[in-house]
């Protein structure tokens, strides 16, 4: 299963090569980014961080076909299902609670939280799809789809296309009424 690392240590491929022993003693986590002309070209782990990623990883659990994993981070200690990699959209899905703010920084400002109609609409929409993204893709999908929707119903108001228009026939000031 794909673990997403994330290191601050970064070493040249020479040094790496010259020494690794040594450059593995000054990693800060136990890991570190090895670079060739400044690009990541692989990383290198601890026995240690190596053990604890895959304990990590067998703790993980299935639930519903998509694979969830617990946020441990949570200030609450309430654990947090998130899924994790790409699944379809199913019912009872729901945004992060921090989705606002998250919504604001990819430049979509939502005054108002969202409503429980739009949610439902998003996911009955997309269920019928069948189509794989990641969960931060499924947020944004749902920012533009209730910005969108909120444009839309707040527009113009809607002409009645069977009223008949009155016209002014009166003439302005300033124009020859000939």
């Amino acid at each position: 299963m794909p673990t997403k690392l994330l290191t601050s240590t970064l070493v040249g491929m020479d040094v790496f090569c010259q020494d690794p022993f040594s450059a593995m003693l000054h990693t800060d986590n136990g890991m570190l980014a090895v670079l060739h002309h400044n690009i990541p070209i692989f990383y290198a782990l601890t026995p240690e961080r190596l053990s604890r990623i895959i304990a990590l990883e067998t703790s993980m659990q299935t639930t519903n076909n998509i694979s969830t994993y617990k946020n441990k981070l949570n200030s609450d200690n309430k654990s947090i299902f998130t899924p994790l990699g790409k699944f379809t959209m199913y019912q009872g899905w729901k945004p992060d609670k921090d989705f606002q703010r998250q919504a604001a920084i990819w430049g979509i400002v939502l005054h108002d939280p969202v409503t429980p109609t739009e949610l439902a609409t998003f996911i009955t929409y997309w269920q019928a799809e069948g189509c794989l993204f990641h969960h931060v893709q499924w947020q944004q999908k749902l920012a533009r789809s209730v910005q969108m929707y909120r444009i839309a119903n707040n527009a113009q108001i809607k002409r009645n296309i069977t009223q008949i228009n009155h016209f002014n026939y009166d003439i302005p000031d300033g124009f020859r009424g000939e």
